[in-house]
């Protein structure tokens, strides 16, 4: 074998540019699908980040009636849903794929919070002692809640960075007070998310998937929620996955626990139901889209594979013609069959494998160059590479079998008289 593929490295070398333009086929077909694998790894990545975030595993899983979001400031408490206890936190978290969850209450943008004689609309949650580590957030100023603020329904209240530059520009917030639904709160600390992550908004869909994370928002220990709000309201829950892919089955785990365990059978006739803000699919869904569109890219590339492969074949008959003596001198001598059909078979791999490697290398410098150029997103899949290069040698295989067949049959006699 090593002896095959060194002699068809010595043909390939001893014909650089009957070679090269041999290859030239392959070489552009296989550059052509990396660049387009790349193009559409790279966009994939890119809707994911775009909904999820990088990093960012959490998946809220909130009331719904029939299809929408269920308003309790509009509708009053629903009928027949549980409150959530504390201690079913732990069941959750033993569901498959959730590292961590929490309980939280929340209020969008009807708000209105007051400091001195300047009123802002935004965000108010009632949060449990794992919202701040669920959701990514560091205290940057003052401290968090405590274990008192908790058990004495202290009316404290932490505030977002968005919050504070509204309200209070460069001015230090920690210890003034702020009117929330006309009840005094003592600001304790700033907090703010640890990701960098910026949502892009592309439609109005996008914008109430994100409009709790664009807004300012006023954070209260869950245990003062009742001071400012009614008693006993359903909570959502935010399930921070093990990782990103298992962030669909994460939320539905906790779906199907939340409607089993506090959702009764009359409040389920009435379309009440918990369900899973599962950006994951949503990112999934654009990114088949996406893939749909450019597999035709990928297959009409691959046309031109055939070319390179036919390429091939012309230029193995070619070889058989020219070393027709040569075939049957190592015939004559005692050489089978199979080892003239390994030997062509074996140069015809050796060339498209070459072409393959080069076709490799020429993907990865354009999509590397058409992303930095045109802006467009771009990543190396390494199974892509590996199967393009593997697929190459098979296109020799394939198509240099007809040509190493005829050499093996040639006839040793006939074959020494031609020159």
């Amino acid at each position: 074998m090593f002896e095959s593929i060194s002699q068809a490295l010595h043909g390939v070398f001893s014909h650089k540019m009957r070679s090269f333009l041999t290859m030239l086929g392959i070489i552009i077909g296989i550059a052509s699908i990396i660049t387009i694998i790349s193009g559409i790894k790279g966009t994939n990545e890119q809707i994911k980040a775009n909904l999820i975030g990088a990093g960012n595993n959490v998946v809220t899983v909130q009331l719904y009636q029939n299809d929408m979001p269920y308003e309790m400031m509009y509708s009053g408490n629903p009928v027949g849903v549980k409150p959530l206890e504390a201690g079913q936190r732990e069941e959750l978290r033993k569901l498959d794929g959730v590292d961590n969850v929490t309980f939280y209450h929340s209020r969008s943008y009807a708000e209105q919070i007051y400091y001195q004689n300047t009123a802002f609309t935004g965000n108010v949650f009632g949060i449990d002692d794992s919202y701040f580590a669920v959701n990514d957030y560091q205290i940057k100023q003052g401290r968090g809640f405590t274990a008192e603020d908790q058990a004495q329904n202290r009316k404290v209240v932490i505030l977002d960075e968005r919050a504070v530059q509204t309200l209070f520009g460069s001015e230090n917030p920690v210890g003034k007070a702020v009117e929330i639904m006309q009840e005094p709160f003592v600001i304790v600390g700033v907090a703010a998310r640890s990701s960098n992550f910026e949502p892009v908004i592309n439609s109005v869909d996008d914008y109430y998937s994100y409009a709790q994370t664009d807004a300012g928002s006023f954070f209260l220990p869950d245990s003062a929620w009742p001071i400012v709000y009614r008693f006993d309201e359903p909570q959502n829950v935010a399930v921070r996955a093990n990782s990103t892919d298992d962030m669909t089955n994460a939320g539905k785990a906790v779906a199907d626990y939340m409607n089993e365990n506090q959702i009764a059978s009359q409040a389920s006739k009435d379309g009440m139901s918990y369900r899973s803000n599962d950006l994951l699919k949503r990112a999934q869904q654009l990114q088949e889209l996406s893939s749909s569109t450019n597999n035709q890219l990928i297959w009409i590339a691959a046309i031109s594979l055939l070319v390179g492969g036919i390429g091939v074949m012309n230029i193995m008959l070619v070889s058989v013609t020219e070393r027709t003596h040569e075939i049957g001198l190592r015939k004559a001598i005692g050489a089978k069959r199979r080892r003239i059909l390994t030997q062509f078979l074996t140069e015809a791999a050796v060339l498209t494998g070459i072409g393959g490697i080069l076709g490799v290398l020429a993907g990865i410098g354009m999509s590397k160059l058409i992303s930095k150029f045109m802006d467009t997103p771009s990543a190396i899949s390494i199974p892509a590479i590996a199967a393009a290069t593997v697929f190459s040698i098979l296109i020799g295989l394939v198509f240099g079998f007809v040509p190493a067949v005829k050499a093996s049959k040639l006839n040793p006699i006939e074959a020494l008289r031609r020159e």
